[in-house]
Parts: structure tokens; sequence; C-alpha cells
């Protein structure tokens, strides 16, 4: 998972503002049922915009997979043990641009659109509501800065 976070990570940090620096980005995993990258992406993605890190944008995950037949979003631990294909998407949702995707079985075709519709969906509502968080967050702290 850190190459993953590295790879993701490295398309949204403008890094150029900054060429002899080095940017760590650690992350724990306290308790997992399910979706553990895209946890970790949208934890990452706060942690990095609170240490006023430069970024391309937000950059948001979710897991996404086919189980019986329905393409489902944010899957649970039970819904990843179901054995049916699974994939992990990292979006930058104003551009649209993929940061990363990952599959760990193979799926037809004609249910990828379908499984990607339903990552790339909940991945921009994640994004809505971190962006809302950190808004709120902006001016709560200029409130007590007296800004």
């Amino acid at each position: 998972m850190g190459l993953q976070l590295r790879q993701t990570f490295e398309a949204a940090i403008l890094t150029q503002l900054h060429p002899r620096s080095q940017i760590d980005i650690y992350v724990q995993v306290l308790q997992a049922d399910g979706g553990t990258y895209a946890a970790c992406v949208n934890a990452a993605t706060l942690a990095v915009l609170d240490a006023g890190i430069p970024m391309r944008d937000f950059v948001c995950a979710c897991s996404a997979g086919f189980v019986d037949g329905t393409a489902l979003a944010d899957l649970s631990h039970v819904e990843e043990a179901a054995g049916g294909p699974q994939l992990a998407l990292a979006l930058l949702p104003a551009s649209g641009q993929i940061a990363l995707l990952e599959m760990d079985a193979r799926l037809h075709e004609d249910h990828l659109e379908r499984v990607l519709e339903a990552a790339a969906r909940a991945a921009r509502d994640v994004h809505t509501l971190l962006d809302r968080v950190v808004r709120q967050h902006v001016r709560e702290a200029s409130v007590l800065l007296g800004d």
C-alpha cells in the first residue's frame, strides 16, 4: 500500500514548489472494515492539506466491486470477502484525472464501466464532504486567529 500511496500523491502534490524537500506520509490503520486504501488516501489528503503542502487538487478515493451482479461502492469487509472483482480508484475531482486505478481480479468489460462509475461517483461525494469540512475548519481557524 505504501507504493500505491506514493504514486497517488506524486500525481497531486506540487513537488516542484519545494525541490529540495522531502515529504513523508505515514498512515497507521487502527481498524479495518474494508476500503482500507481509500480511507488511507482520504485521511492523508486531509493531513497534507492541514500541513499546508500545495496540491493540484484534493485526492479522493473509493473502493468498488461487482457483487451478485451489482456494482457497489465503498465495499465493507464482508463484501470484499465475497470474492468478486474489486477496484480502488483515487481521483482528482476538479479535473476528473485518475491518480490511481487498480483492480484485483478480472472483470468483464460490460461491467467495468458501471463499477468505475460507482467508484467515481462515491469519490466525488467524498470530495464534497471533505471540501465542506476543510472550508468549515478554515472559517473556524480564521475566527480564532481574528482574521
